[in-house]
């Protein structure tokens, strides 16, 4: 079947995944987690009337994938989709990464069990490359027991179904340490974001006017946001510590966490060089951006902090879990890439424990292959011929 028909037979089928959960408190707005039940929701994108044994399985811990171009690339050239959303999908604010770990593996139950798929492959874009590694890494090896709260969640006891075969692309190593490299360590007060230490502060116009930056300020620098993220950290375990000793019924707290866009990477080419716009990001302008309402880890709360955004106690951490991984996997590097830190897909590749593991550069991608149809297309060629040499698809 062409392309062209394939496009126009193009099914997007609706469906709803709902099991049984207990919580402490409610921690998702609106419907989903009340009454002791997750309602999970997703869409699978079907090349017409083409038929096939593998699905890919796209999830993100907190955003839909359905309408990106990507996932209905692969669709439009004949594999089968599901897009998966957790439940927490367009709001992070709660978010536990080991729930969402959970959610995933109802999809993959579902994919097997009720869909009749025999093989999934996790497509690990952008932020779900760590869920899908964490998810892999506890369907073969689990280890968690708790969050790094200390609340209870055995996923050993969960039943994970390991995937057949796992992707990263345009992948980070994790939300934590991503957000990490992000953090404004010019940040003095948490709740006062006009009190900063100027020297640290790449925006200031003596800061631009020393560009490049020396390698010793960088150095400097990093170890000022990961010190930024450890106070966070300190100070939301003690406060959970706090509410727990009172004994009351306040059970969790959110808070803002100001100025969290600012990466040297966006202004200074010359740092973990690759093919990106200089004085740009993902979110546009990264000044406008770090400052904005929708930066990354902008609201949270104490738990979910600890969970997705603590460089030291997040589960989510893939130096914790791609060894551990031992299934076929495919990391795919965009040359351009003006969200995923440059340094990262290939610190993913060489930490995967699988034997069979390929890498990839798609040179001048951006993080979304925005406006770049021919470079998408390349990496779904990339993909498709790696499905076939294992024979996951037909030729």
């Amino acid at each position: 079947m062409k392309v062209e028909e394939l496009r126009e037979q193009l099914e997007r089928r609706a469906f709803t995944i709902s099991f049984e959960e207990s919580a402490l408190f409610t921690e998702v707005y609106g419907f989903v987690g009340r009454s002791g039940r997750i309602f999970l929701e997703g869409q699978l994108l079907l090349p017409g009337n083409a038929p096939s044994d593998t699905v890919l399985l796209f999830m993100h811990p907190s955003s839909a994938l359905n309408l990106l171009p990507l996932p209905r690339a692969f669709a439009e050239a004949g594999l089968h989709v599901m897009c998966c959303g957790s439940r927490y999908i367009r709001n992070d604010t709660s978010l536990i990464m080991e729930k969402a770990i959970i959610d995933m593996g109802a999809y993959v139950r579902y994919a097997k069990e009720v869909l009749g798929y025999g093989k999934v492959v996790l497509v690990g874009w952008s932020g779900g490359g760590s869920l899908s590694i964490a998810y892999q890494a506890e369907a073969e090896q689990p280890t968690i027991t708790e969050t790094p709260a200390g609340d209870p969640i055995d996923l050993a006891a969960a039943g994970l179904i390991p995937a057949d075969a796992i992707w990263s692309v345009a992948a980070h190593l994790s939300r934590a340490e991503t957000l990490t490299e992000w953090l404004d360590p010019s940040v003095v007060h948490e709740g006062d974001p006009d009190h900063r230490d100027r020297a640290l502060d790449i925006y200031t116009s003596e800061a631009l006017a020393a560009m490049p930056f020396d390698p010793a300020f960088v150095a400097r620098f990093r170890a000022s946001q990961v010190e930024r993220n450890r106070r966070i950290t300190s100070w939301a375990d003690a406060m959970l510590r706090d509410l727990r000793a009172r004994g009351t019924d306040e059970m969790e707290r959110g808070f803002i966490v100001h100025r969290t866009m600012c990466d040297p990477r966006w202004i200074d080419p010359s740092v973990d060089p690759n093919g990106r716009k200089p004085n740009w990001c993902y979110l546009g302008n990264p000044r406008t951006a770090n400052a904005g309402p929708v930066g990354l880890a902008r609201y949270t709360t104490l738990r979910s902090w600890l969970s997705q955004w603590s460089y030291d106690r997040s589960n989510a951490r893939t130096s914790l879990n791609a060894p551990r991984i031992t299934v076929p996997a495919l990391v795919i590097e965009n040359g351009a890439d003006d969200a995923t830190p440059a340094t990262h897909p290939r610190k993913i590749f060489e930490l995967l424990g699988s034997a069979d593991k390929s890498f990839e550069k798609i040179d001048d991608a951006t993080h979304y292959f925005q406006q770049q149809p021919a470079l998408q297309e390349r990496a779904v060629a990339i993909c498709k011929n790696w499905l076939r040499e294992r024979c996951m698809i037909k030729a």
